[in-house]
Formats: C-alpha cells, structure tokens, sequence
C-alpha cells in the first residue's frame, strides 16, 4: 500500500505527539526488536522509533530492513527518530 501525499501529511500531524515506542540499540536490528515493532505496528498502526548510531548510511540501511521485514510505510525519517505506518486490516484505528 503507498501512502497519497494528503495521507502523508495527517500521520505526520498525528506523529508530533507521539513518544518512541521501539528503541533500536548498538545491536541493530534483532529478531526481538522485529517482533516488538510488529506487536507496535499491530496495535498502534502508528509508531515512532528511535534508532541509535551516529553513521546515516547505516542509519538509511536499518529504516529500509525495517519497512521490508515489517510491509510497513516510512512516514518520516528525521535524524535518529523514524515513523512508520502499517494499516491493521481487521481492527483499523486511523481513519483516512
């Protein structure tokens, strides 16, 4: 599913008051941090994730691991906070 421009911008509207609900450490990305963000994406549709690293190309590689593995959508991706969205098919909380 790809997110219109309109759609893009009511999550980020959303996204502001949202706190990091995944955090990913030194370790990267691990089976554990995966089936959080799937519990998150799940529930919420909506997550914010702080990703730990100071190199962006490593950075840049991680947000796409994580929209692969997780079919989610990359809201934002500002410095070391990132915003994904996945629409839960049975129980949708946000309406477009």
């Amino acid at each position: 599913m790809s997110l219109s421009r309109t759609q893009i911008k009511y999550l980020l509207s959303l996204t502001h008051k949202l706190n990091p609900v995944v955090s990913i450490g030194q370790n990267g990305i691990t089976e554990n941090v995966i089936n959080e963000l799937e519990i998150a994406l799940n529930y919420h549709e909506l997550v914010k994730i702080k990703i730990a690293g100071e190199d962006r190309e490593a950075r840049q590689a991680m947000i796409e691991t994580l929209c692969k593995r997780t079919a989610a959508e990359k809201v934002q991706a500002i410095g070391k906070t990132l915003t994904l969205f996945r629409r839960n098919p049975e129980k949708p909380k946000i309406q477009f």
